[in-house]
């Protein structure tokens, strides 16, 4: 049976959600990816504000209780050259390193991510004999990283397996409601506070 490496880029997969207008279920996400063979880890990678509230800290104990390693770093604030001031943390390096010095224990790397910044690790573990599988949208995943993986998953084929039922996320491009708000998980994902 293979070994199956899971690796999600937790801000990624926040926005592919909000696009879809559903939300998923991160011990599903595990469940499902893991009836691919045999699960040796399941990485999480997020941004979290600092200080760090109590609903991001329960977010990521209870990624932590299902059995996800979470990586996370602090976003930072920082301002362009128009003055206009915007938060952001990458984690990419993370995940690369977690991807490549654990590859000896999986067969199958999943990643749940569209970001083509990953296409050359990708390249690395085929190279490496790793089987690579991506997961994401069509419309956020690019085309080299695509290209580059063996197998690739469009989340609206597995939506019956990994969806959270009864929590909605406002689809791109539809404003949200008055009064309607980002569920704390959401807003760890995008590194936001819960008093937008």
């Amino acid at each position: 049976m293979e070994r199956i490496g899971l690796f999600i880029d937790g801000a990624n997969v926040y926005a592919a959600a909000k696009r879809l207008g559903w939300n998923f279920d991160h011990r599903k996400i595990l469940e499902h990816f893991a009836s691919y063979g045999t699960l040796y880890n399941a990485f999480y990678y997020t941004a979290i504000p600092m200080p760090m509230d109590d609903k991001q800290k329960r977010f990521i104990d209870a990624l932590t209780y299902m059995g996800y390693t979470v990586r996370t770093r602090p976003l930072r604030e920082a301002t362009d050259e128009n003055g206009d001031t915007y938060r952001r943390a990458s984690l990419d390096i993370e995940m690369v390193t977690d991807l490549l010095t654990t590859s000896e224990r999986y067969d199958v790397a999943v990643l749940l991510t569209g970001d083509g910044d990953f296409e050359r690790p990708v390249e690395v573990l085929r190279a490496r004999g790793k089987r690579v599988v991506v997961a994401c949208i069509p419309e956020m995943t690019s085309y080299e990283l695509r290209n580059a993986a063996d197998e690739y998953v469009d989340f609206k084929d597995i939506r019956a397996d990994v969806e959270r039922p009864g929590y909605r996320l406002p689809s791109e491009g539809r404003p949200e409601r008055s009064g309607e708000t980002r569920p704390f998980y959401a807003s760890v994902a995008l590194g936001e506070s819960d008093d937008r």
